[in-house]
């Protein structure tokens, strides 16, 4: 690797090494959210959640930097320079990878890259997947009593092959919780090794796929027979393998995919303005949601017949609302024309639903009538 020479820092930027977690948006921290929001360029990981790519700001450049199996977008070293470049013209930029950038995810060598060229840089560590797939699993990697320590573990180095940097002997001989990341396509070879070395047939072990993520699977077993099993469960890529006695206790203690709508996928297609709360509920419930929305509201392109109702409002005794649109509705236009709510002081309100009388009141006012049915007809 050539010698890189430090840029003069007039007029540089700052490179932001964040870890966006392991999948789930909300497991990205209170620092790493702050990045995002605020970077003028964000150089983001395969493993990236499309959620947290919609935080950055709406001007953000955005590159994709993902590197799958057989799939890079750049190359390490692409990916390098364009963090020096992008710096050397200002920007702030928020390098955003999966799980935390110094876990098997080359936070390091960019961290050295950016010294040597100069650039400010500060890494921003992130919840990663080797401890956070299996507690979504039900799966503790430390447990009293049970296991005292935690040997976290590339897969991506073949352990056939003579020159290898592990020491599968001492890995063995650990008693312990041993954690396997990026690691399926060599797994049989991981298992083989350690079975052969003295890990017992039946020490208890599991695949959790997709961990914290809607897509999560998990399967358990003896670790003799934990890849036959994933491999007829269509377990695959990317996959954390747990060995230890820990992974028996995820019949006692799995949580995440016991939820309600776990492993339901569901549509959500009001305005996006509007899906937040109910997007939220069915999360919390554990469906995978996809937001579609089919509406846009919109300010009436003719609000002049609104406008003269509301100047002559003294004629009505009643209004009714029949959604938490109209009352905004409404309200923009007392502001637009400059009506106080004084001038309601006579009217009584009719709403549809508690989620209208909600709105409504938070705009200072109370609903005299709430139609116990959400439709418009049932006012009347």
């Amino acid at each position: 690797m050539p010698e890189r020479k430090p840029h003069p820092k007039a007029a540089q930027g700052k490179v932001f090494l964040v870890g966006a977690g392991p999948g789930d948006p909300g497991l990205i921290t209170v620092k790493g959210l702050e990045c995002l929001r605020s970077a003028d360029a964000v150089v983001y990981d395969r493993l990236a959640p499309p959620r947290l790519l919609a935080e950055a700001r709406p001007d953000a450049e955005m590159y994709d930097a993902g590197k799958g199996r057989d799939d890079h977008r750049m190359t390490q070293s692409e990916i390098n320079d364009l963090l020096i470049e992008l710096s050397l013209r200002g920007k702030t930029v928020c390098r955003l990878k999966g799980g935390d950038p110094f876990v098997f995810g080359r936070g390091g060598e960019e961290a050295l890259e950016l010294a040597a060229a100069g650039i400010e840089w500060e890494v921003v560590p992130g919840i990663s997947s080797v401890i956070a797939a299996p507690a979504y699993a039900g799966i503790p990697v430390t447990q009293r009593g049970m296991a005292t320590s935690l040997t976290v573990v590339t897969g991506s180095e073949d352990p056939n092959k003579p020159d290898s940097t592990i020491n599968w002997d001492a890995l063995a001989g650990l008693s312990g919780t041993l954690v396997f990341v990026m690691g399926w396509q060599g797994m049989n070879d991981i298992v083989d090794a350690l079975v052969s070395r003295g890990v017992p047939d039946d020490r208890p072990a599991a695949l959790v796929q997709w961990g914290t993520t809607a897509k999560q699977r998990t399967v358990t077993g003896p670790v003799s027979e934990i890849v036959s099993r994933g491999v007829e469960a269509g377990i695959g890529a990317p996959v954390a393998l747990v060995i230890g006695e820990v992974a028996g206790l995820r019949d006692a203690m799995a949580w995440f995919d016991n939820r309600p709508l776990f492993g339901k996928r569901v549509l959500v297609t009001r305005a996006r303005s509007q899906a937040s709360r109910l997007v939220k509920k069915l999360e919390e419930l554990g469906a995978e949601v996809l937001e579609y929305p089919a509406i846009k509201i919109v300010p009436v392109r003719d609000p002049s017949p609104l406008d003269e109702a509301l100047r002559n409002i003294s004629r009505y005794d009643w209004m009714m609302l029949t959604s938490s649109n109209a009352v905004r509705g409404v309200t923009d236009r007392m502001r637009a024309t400059g009506i106080d709510s004084r001038a309601f002081a006579h009217l009584k309100f009719g709403v549809v639903g508690p989620s209208t009388a909600r709105t409504l009141s938070a705009a200072g006012i109370t609903a005299d009538a709430v139609s116990e049915r959400y439709i418009a007809s049932a006012m009347v």
